[in-house]
């Protein structure tokens, strides 16, 4: 058994099935270099088959990330892989990740295969993936609502096969802790080969017990893999959260014994970005990354950790990249401290125009707002990352009067296909004066399922980021934008999540 933890993180890939949470190329490049930078071991880019965009956003990771391995998902079938192993052709270190439902009720209804030409799917499976690619990992879906004497047949002949990763899934969230670990176990120890394979865990949080789940599979079951995202981020209850298995593993090694190579630090840089680029708002009592994770209010609390840290803290703030000195730059600061700003965020820009662009961004930035905190920096880089060349629909201006006793009114200037817009309208407030301006152009037709509202630092100068989900056609897509002022930081959202509607990337669920 080796006593090294492989951290696997799928905030790319299952992170991004959560409704509303899908990426652009660029903000999956992004993310993935700053995963990269956490020194994670495999990096799940996406599922190269699923889309055209998907499938150049694999790609593109593949090519940029060094350190990672890079791994793609794909259905068992000939078709899913090759396209796989296409977009993972640059990579350092390639994975292709193969699955298969397993369970009765999963091959009954939903594959309408028998379980004999499941078995027969995932060999032939295995056997091609492992002519293209030397690293496989398969994942019988829906794992542990398997009968075990039919995963144990599967897997012994997949490891047969060549795979060198057998991840077992609670796909639903339904395993509770020990019942998980003792079935991870139990199929190591019936199947003759299963030390031929470095076994895996990837645990849903539909329950509240993803990392507990996690973690009992590797302490109880021997798994040395788990799979996670970046703040639990997953579809439904999300799943296995990156940072608290991490740093459990870390905290508590006198019990789980193992090493992680995930530099600590830069856990929060990572938690930042991944909520900013999607919208979705960490808790404040989020373990590790919420701004509530190391705060002591009750005044015993405080006592003690002014006489010694470690009555109340089992971890220190500053290992997972909390930082006591919030205000990093201000309207004097030159672009070299901007610059190294960026890197130290773990925001790499692929060239001297970009960081050009961002610098003049933060200037004006600056100008409007006298203290810049690392979040400013975050969010601003993140709310021009929506930006592209296909982009349709652009913020320009906004102008909008709100007194009480009258009817609030907003005018706003924006471009559609490079044309400047100019558009008026009144709402219930100056939120809803601006969104209905907007609309009254486009005419979507899409329904707002969230409007969210959260203020990036702690002070009345703070911007404000807004989130913006809409839903049309049965799409879902999420929309974000900051700003000092919260009206136009709800018109760039707006726009933002129009500019997602005309994407017409088809996407293919899946879930491993």
């Amino acid at each position: 058994m080796t006593d090294k933890l492989i951290i696997f993180d799928t905030t790319l890939r299952d992170g991004e099935q959560s409704p509303g949470a899908s990426m652009t190329r660029d903000e999956k490049l992004r993310i993935a270099r700053q995963l990269e930078r956490l020194k994670v071991d495999v990096i799940e880019a996406g599922f190269a088959a699923s889309s055209n965009g998907d499938f150049e956003a694999v790609r593109a990771i593949a090519n940029a990330i060094k350190d990672s391995t890079v791994c793609s998902l794909s259905r068992a079938n000939d078709r899913d892989i090759a396209r796989a192993a296409e977009a993972l052709k640059g990579a350092e270190r390639a994975r292709i990740h193969t699955f298969i439902a397993t369970s009765p009720l999963h091959m009954e209804k939903k594959l309408r295969m028998t379980p004999d030409e499941v078995f027969e799917q995932a060999k032939q499976s295995v056997r091609f993936a492992r002519n293209l690619v030397g690293d496989i990992e398969f994942s019988p879906e829906d794992g542990y609502r398997s009968e075990v004497d039919f995963l144990c047949r599967v897997i012994e002949a997949v490891i047969a096969e060549g795979a060198t990763t057998i991840n077992v899934p609670d796909t639903v969230g339904y395993a509770v802790p020990e019942l998980y670990g003792e079935f991870i176990r139990t199929l190591r120890e019936r199947i003759p080969n299963s030390d031929k394979a470095i076994w895996s865990v990837h645990c849903h949080n539909d329950l509240g017990m993803a990392v507990a789940n996690s973690l009992a599979g590797v302490k109880i079951g021997g798994a040395r893999q788990v799979e996670c995202t970046i703040n639990g981020l997953g579809e439904r209850a999300g799943n296995c959260s990156l940072e608290e298995v991490v740093m459990a593993v870390k905290t508590r090694r006198d019990y789980f014994g193992l090493d992680v190579g995930v530099d600590a630090k830069h856990i929060v840089a990572a938690s930042r970005m991944v909520s900013q680029t999607t919208g979705f708002v960490v808790q404040p009592n989020k373990a590790v990354v919420g701004a509530n994770a190391f705060a002591h209010a009750s005044g015993i609390h405080q006592d003690g950790v002014l006489k010694a840290r470690d009555t109340y803290e089992i971890m220190r703030a500053e290992d997972v990249g909390w930082s006591a000195n919030k205000i990093v730059l201000g309207k004097l600061s030159g672009r070299n401290a901007f610059k190294q700003r960026l890197q130290d965020l773990g925001v790499a820009l692929d060239s001297e125009t970009e960081i050009n662009s961002a610098f003049a961004r933060f200037k004006e930035l600056a100008d409007r707002k006298s203290e810049i905190f690392d979040e400013d920096i975050l969010a601003l880089v993140s709310d021009e990352s929506v930006t592209s060349e296909n982009e349709q629909y652009g913020f320009v201006s906004l102008s909008q009067r709100s007194e009480t006793g009258e009817m609030p009114y907003a005018s706003i200037v924006f471009t559609a296909d490079g044309k400047e817009v100019h558009s008026q309208a009144e709402g219930n407030g100056p939120v809803d004066a601006s969104l209905k301006a907007i609309e009254a152009h486009v005419k979507s037709g899409a329904e707002m399922v969230l409007y969210s509202v959260n203020a990036i630092s702690g002070s009345t100068e703070s911007q404000g980021e807004v989130t913006v989900r809409l839903q049309n056609s049965g799409r879902v897509v999420n929309g974000v934008g900051a700003d000092p002022d919260i009206v136009v930081a709800s018109a760039k959202a707006y726009l933002s999540a129009l500019n997602k509607l005309q994407s017409k990337a088809d996407r293919v669920a899946a879930q491993g």
